[in-house]
């Protein structure tokens, strides 16, 4: 009777047991998204070229390449520099959550918008490194900024500024296109230099390259980032993203892995910006966009009908269309607002709600 008893617990707990223990049973879970809407000129924007898009709570500010744009209570409204914008072009946005305080990247400078007004700097009357701004990102009090002429640290507390370039950091030049934080370490997307890592408790520097120092192909597959021309980086539970224009990479802190578009569900080499949203990284290529979460890869592609092409993992012949879709296969920034998702592209603003 015991016997009987201790099997029957067994058979009961075993199941619950098995599914808890499966880490594998929620990550395969992709998001998906649909009933996509369009913003452009004719209902909002002030330009159709959007470069950015950045989720701030109720809020959501877009750069364009006519003016920085908020999305509130469904309403837009426009800031030019007449306002106060260092320059009509935004390349990217940031928002502190210590302060709420608003950073923008613009073709002209740095701005601050904080209670209501706009502060700017510039290589002129700041420590900025150059005006372009490519990336902007806050960690905690500092302000990481990616430019065209090196990396740009501001302590917002000291109000003092420090410029990394190839005089003191391990750079081969100070162009520098994207930034991130993570694991208390700053990551630089340093083009033709590969990542950069900066420690924040040593202030100590160490570099991530391609180590077959091969321009046109990669020759040894998952020896480091698949290029040293990088576009940006992006770092969520513990894993560092890499975009390039020739493929994507992924770094666990031990292994690298590289992702191309001929032997993946990555749509095109050609990655603008990426984003890790837990588990999952969205890239922004120049043909459409991907999701990715180590295992299972989901491409949004515009159709020539208005609608959307939705592709799954490599080799399955399994793909759907959908009635709405991106505004653009070009396809420049994204974030995310709760179970919505917000896209940037070269003509429009696309935003999608999660369908499962």
């Amino acid at each position: 009777m015991k016997k009987t008893l201790l099997l029957l617990s067994l058979w009961i707990i075993l199941p619950a047991f098995l599914l808890a223990s499966d880490p594998d049973k929620k990550s395969d879970i992709m998001p998906e998204y649909g009933n996509w809407k369009t913003f452009t000129t004719k209902n909002g924007l002030p330009a159709n070229k959007v470069y950015c898009v950045r989720v701030d709570g109720d809020r959501v500010w877009v750069g364009t390449s006519h003016g920085l744009a908020l999305y509130e209570n469904g309403d837009w409204r426009t800031y030019t520099v007449e306002d106060g914008l260092a320059h009509p072009g935004v390349l990217s946005i940031d928002v502190s959550e210590l302060t709420g305080d608003v950073w923008i990247g613009t073709l002209g400078g740095l701005n601050r918008y904080s209670g209501g007004q706009f502060e700017t700097f510039t290589q002129f009357n700041s420590g900025l490194a150059n005006d372009v701004i490519y990336s902007v990102i806050c960690d905690g009090k500092d302000v990481w900024a990616a430019t065209g002429g090196g990396a740009g640290h501001y302590d917002t507390y000291r109000n003092e500024w420090a410029i990394y370039m190839e005089r003191n950091a391990p750079m081969h030049e100070p162009w520098t296109y994207g930034v991130c934080a993570g694991d208390n370490k700053v990551f630089i997307a340093a083009w033709g230099g590969g990542v950069i890592e900066y420690q924040n408790e040593t202030g100590q520097f160490r570099d991530y390259i391609d180590p077959d120092g091969e321009m046109e192909i990669d020759l040894f597959p998952d020896d480091g980032v698949v290029h040293d021309i990088t576009t940006g980086v992006s770092h969520a539970n513990g894993i560092l993203w890499v975009a390039t224009y020739f493929g994507l990479s992924r770094y666990d802190g031990t292994q690298w892995k590289g992702y191309f578009d001929h032997d993946s569900g990555l749509t095109s080499n050609f990655i603008n910006f990426l984003k890790a949203d837990g588990d999952v990284v969205w890239l922004c290529t120049d043909e459409g966009l991907s999701s990715f979460n180590s295992k299972r890869w989901i491409t949004y592609k515009k159709t020539d009908q208005g609608g959307s092409r939705i592709y799954y993992n490599k080799g399955d012949t399994s793909s759907k269309t959908a009635s709405t879709g991106i505004a653009h296969n070009f396809v420049i920034g994204v974030d995310f607002q709760d179970d919505d998702i917000w896209v940037a592209t070269s003509y429009g603003l696309s935003h999608g709600t999660r369908i499962n």
